[in-house]
């Protein structure tokens, strides 16, 4: 058999079919990540680029004027992503495994419609919520009272102990879907050979969820985790919709996102600083790199040991 028979021969029509997107995730991810990389290790003095090395970082972590604000808006990211962990995946599960039930009705409908609100625009879920939640022309307090609750109500948004916690739950509110569906998925993929043969050791209703399913999708939940962990840190668009770039009350409201962009482009008499913007942003990466790595690293091969 001729040589050039037994080569391989080189597959061009996979080179031809993924370099257009390869080419457009370059232009809109790679390229840009590594642009704002490089832009943090200069500094602009007398209107010319000079190189500094780690000077602006060190700048971000030792300044008092920028750590305070860095650190602060660090934590709200981090209570941000908690209160998505705590509430938003539990619930997002909870449906999942109501609606993947075989005897419920409208199932279908009940799915569509806690969706929806996810394909909403950032800006309209917070002019909206903004709106509803307003104690001048807002519904809350008319919906409060029609149920005898209205001592309860407060302007949560122009608190600063309660704004955050707000807009986290309005995320929720919005997003709760995606989870839903991703473990809704996860669970129609069990084979009903399982479900049967612990039906026949009488394992039913929520002991089978608790001692059959859960196992079972424990890697989509932690797919969900890590998706939500990337997602919150990445946020921008939901805080600067309802609380503008300030991030008011007095910062309450600040993440990475907002501090970022107030940064970079400036906001009323700031004055943008790409070199700094792009230092925070790459602060922000490595946040997200170090997060993914030990989940990756860590968590996901427990996991797997755990399921074979």
């Amino acid at each position: 058999m001729p040589e050039q028979q037994t080569k391989a021969k080189f597959r061009w029509h996979i080179v031809v079919f993924l370099a257009p997107a390869v080419m457009v995730y370059t232009a809109v991810m790679i390229y840009p990540l590594f642009n704002t990389l490089r832009l943090s290790l200069f500094t602009e003095v007398d209107q010319s680029r000079v190189f500094v090395g780690l000077e602006n970082f060190r700048t971000l972590f030792g300044n008092t004027l920028w750590s305070t604000q860095f650190w602060n808006a660090l934590g709200n990211n981090f209570w941000f992503f908690l209160v998505h962990m705590l509430v938003q995946n539990p619930i997002g599960v909870a449906l999942a495994a109501i609606l993947s039930h075989p005897k419920l009705r409208f199932a279908g409908f009940y799915r569509s419609a806690i969706f929806i609100p996810t394909i909403l625009s950032f800006v309209i879920v917070g002019f909206a919520w903004k709106l509803i939640l307003s104690p001048i022309w807002g519904i809350a307090p008319g919906l409060l009272d029609a149920v005898g609750l209205k001592s309860l109500y407060a302007p949560w948004l122009g608190k600063e102990a309660y704004a955050l916690t707000t807009l986290s739950l309005v995320s929720v509110w919005q997003f709760v879907g995606i989870p839903m569906m991703l473990i809704y998925a996860a669970l129609l993929s069990i084979p009903d050979e399982i479900l049967e043969a612990a039906e026949v050791d009488g394992v039913t209703g929520f002991a089978a969820f608790w001692k059959i399913k859960l196992p079972l999708i424990l890697p989509s939940i932690g797919i969900i985790s890590i998706l939500t962990f990337v997602a919150n840190f990445n946020a921008f668009d939901l805080i600067y919709a309802a609380q503008g770039a300030l991030a008011g009350p007095d910062f309450s409201t600040d993440i990475l996102g907002t501090f970022m962009y107030r940064t970079f482009f400036g906001f009323q008499l700031q004055l943008g600083d790409p070199h700094m913007g792009s230092t925070i942003a790459s602060a922000m990466f490595a946040i997200i790199l170090i997060g993914v790595c030990l989940y990756l690293f860590g968590i996901q091969s427990r996991m797997r040991r755990y399921q074979f």
